[in-house]
């Protein structure tokens, strides 16, 4: 789903940088009240695990392939302003260093890619859950469902900044067709992904899943034939920054095996955007990455020659700075959240 540059005209392409940054702005605002002790430490994890995970293209129908987009799961563990902001650091890394989506196109990827998928996703899978039984299981299905959709309404957001800013007379109707078509089945291999992320994480911290909290019942037991609210059996802190600490090297060490390893065995088909792009015609304008030659590029370490070697440097390589750069852009984010509650909750004085 990364557009290179050239599919979308210069005008269109601007647009959609000014929307995306105006949604990146919002959700700067917006994160700060997400990004609390237990989302802080698990954004820039989101944002490295998403990296690794795109990695991986699954095979789909007639030689294409499919890989995770992660608005939706990113939404859901650390809530959709940060989820915005965990995909956008990684197209940033990806079209900068990597060479993969085009520079002049980030605008239009950020649309599609982060803005669109958790725009759908979020209030879907926060629905679901509120009409559901309140379960684990819910909270799985629930994310299965919204992470399904996010995929072609991604791709239906392509289309039609495609309708207005396409660089190639193709038919709108068989652009649209193809690409809800194939995106269609792409999204249940991102429904998977996602529902199985968000699953093993309730499994062990459910507090951790931004999406699912508040929904848990409090236990009441009967005493004397009333009933009377239990006591809080909440960890105490310790405890509960410990098993944070598990949860984020778990997700850190598995991103590293799967962007270091794992990746080698991904499809090499093209994925769904490259495939319909080719098959219609709408490649014909695009343009070589400005990055082409960047040691990265391509997702492989210059100079390596073992291919297997080469993949798996860049893999970790990519995990490690994703993490970095998107811990550090959620730890200033924080910080301003923070400060700004000390600076409201402080008495003022006046003079006299």
């Amino acid at each position: 789903m990364h557009a290179p540059d050239g599919f979308i005209n210069a005008p269109v392409s601007a647009v959609a940088a000014v929307v995306a940054g105006g949604a990146i702005a919002v959700s700067l605002r917006g994160a700060r009240r997400e990004l609390d002790e237990r989302a802080a430490p698990l954004a820039g994890l989101v944002a490295a695990f998403i990296f690794a995970v795109q990695m991986l293209n699954f095979p789909v129908a007639a030689g294409t392939s499919g890989h995770l987009l992660g608005g939706a799961l990113a939404a859901i563990l650390v809530g959709p302003y940060t989820g915005v902001l965990c995909v956008s650091v990684v197209l940033l890394m990806q079209a900068v260093l990597f060479a993969d989506g085009g520079l002049t196109a980030l605008g239009v990827n950020i649309t599609t890619m982060a803005i669109t998928t958790a725009l759908v996703a979020y209030p879907l899978f926060r629905g679901l859950v509120k009409v559901l039984p309140r379960t684990r299981r819910s909270v799985t299905a629930a994310s299965f469902v919204a992470a399904l959709l996010s995929v072609p309404a991604s791709a239906v957001a392509f289309t039609l900044l495609y309708a207005v800013g396409g660089t190639t007379d193709v038919s709108i109707g068989k652009v649209a067709t193809a690409m809800v078509g194939v995106h269609l089945v792409i999204g249940l291999g991102e429904a998977v992904i996602t529902a199985l992320t968000v699953g093993a994480v309730v499994a062990v911290r459910p507090d951790l899943v931004h999406g699912a909290r508040g929904l848990r019942r409090k236990l009441r037991l009967r005493v004397g034939g009333e009933l009377v609210d239990a006591p809080d059996t909440t960890e105490p802190e310790p405890a509960a920054a410990r098993s944070r600490k598990g949860v984020w090297i778990g997700g850190l060490v598995t991103s590293l095996i799967l962007a270091g390893f794992v990746s080698f065995y991904a499809s090499a088909n093209p994925d769904g955007l490259e495939k319909v792009a080719t098959d219609h015609g709408i490649d014909e304008k695009a343009r070589e990455h400005a990055n082409a030659d960047s040691p990265l590029a391509d997702y492989g370490v210059e100079d390596v020659d073992d291919e297997r070697l080469s993949g798996g440097l860049a893999g970790v390589i990519g995990v490690g700075v994703t993490v970095v750069a998107g811990t550090g852009v959620f730890w200033v984010v924080r910080r301003r959240g923070t400060d700004q509650k000390t600076d409201a909750a402080s008495p003022t004085t006046t003079s006299v």
